[in-house]
C-alpha cells in the first residue's frame, strides 16, 4: 500500500464532504486553514508508520475563527500553550518516550461545529465520521494502538465496529478492543477538565492509566 497516496486520498475525500449542520475548515480565513490531512493537528504528527495514532474528537468550532489567524497554529496545525495539547505531550513521552511528531495524531470529527469549542457533536455524526474517515485512516496507518481521548471519539468507534457503547470513562479506560491488528484504547482527555475529572479525589488515575496502556502496547510488540 502506498500509504502517502492513501492518506491524501482520505483528506481529499473530507474536502469534498459536507455533514449536514456543520461547515468546512477551508470555509475561513479564505482558506488559510485548508491542509492535505483530514485535519489541520495532523500537520505536525503524520509518521505514517507510527505504532501509536491518538485520536481527538474534534480540532475547532465556528467561534474558533473570530480571532485573527495565529501563524504558530496555523504551521503547526495546534496550539502549543493549550493545555490539551501540553498533557497530551508530556503524557506520551513520559509514558512511551515519543514527541508528537514520533505519532501519528488526527481528530475524529474532521467538520467545523457551531457554536463554542464546547459544544457537543451528535453521536450520529460522530459514528459517520469514525466509520467514513477514522477507520480507513487506522486501516492505512496500521499502528498497533489508537488512543481516542474521551469517551466520545471511542463510543462512536465502538459503533463503528459494531459494540455497544461504554458507560463512562471509568469503563472506557478497560474497555479497550482489536481492530484489525489495532489495539484500540481510550484515555481521559488531556484537557484539564478531563484530567481533574478523572483524578477526582486525588487518586492520579491517569498516569496509571497510561501505564496500564504502555503495557498493551510492549506486550504487543512482544515475539509470539
Amino acid at each position: 500500500m502506498n500509504k502517502q497516496r492513501a492518506l491524501l486520498d482520505l483528506a481529499r475525500k473530507r474536502q469534498a464532504t459536507r455533514y449536514d449542520g456543520y461547515t468546512a475548515i477551508g470555509d475561513y480565513d479564505d482558506g488559510v486553514w485548508e491542509c492535505d490531512y483530514i485535519s489541520p493537528f495532523s500537520l505536525s504528527s503524520h509518521n505514517a508508520d507510527a505504532d501509536i495514532l491518538i485520536i481527538l474528537q474534534d480540532w475547532c468550532s465556528e467561534q474558533s475563527f473570530d480571532f485573527p489567524v495565529c501563524q504558530e497554529t496555523l504551521s503547526l496545525g495546534h496550539t502549543p500553550s493549550v493545555r490539551t495539547n501540553i498533557n497530551l505531550k508530556r503524557l506520551l513521552q513520559q509514558h512511551f518516550g515519543k514527541a508528537l511528531e514520533d505519532v501519528y495524531a488526527t481528530n475524529l470529527f474532521p467538520f467545523v461545529k457551531p457554536g463554542p469549542m464546547n459544544a457537543p457533536i451528535r453521536a450520529r455524526d460522530l459514528s459517520r465520521a469514525a466509520t467514513e474517515f477514522t477507520l480507513p485512516l487506522i486501516d492505512i496507518v496500521q499502528p498497533k494502538i489508537a488512543v481516542c481521548l474521551g469517551i466520545a471519539s471511542f463510543n462512536a468507534l465502538r459503533k463503528a465496529c459494531h459494540l455497544s457503547s461504554v458507560a463512562n470513562v471509568e469503563e472506557a479506560v478497560n474497555s479497550s478492543f482489536m481492530h484489525n491488528d489495532t489495539r484500540i484504547c481510550c484515555q481521559a482527555h488531556t484537557g484539564q477538565l478531563g484530567q481533574n475529572n478523572r483524578n477526582r479525589g486525588g487518586v492520579n488515575r491517569v498516569e496509571r492509566d497510561w501505564a496500564a496502556m504502555k503495557q498493551l502496547f510492549e506486550d504487543k510488540q512482544a515475539p509470539a
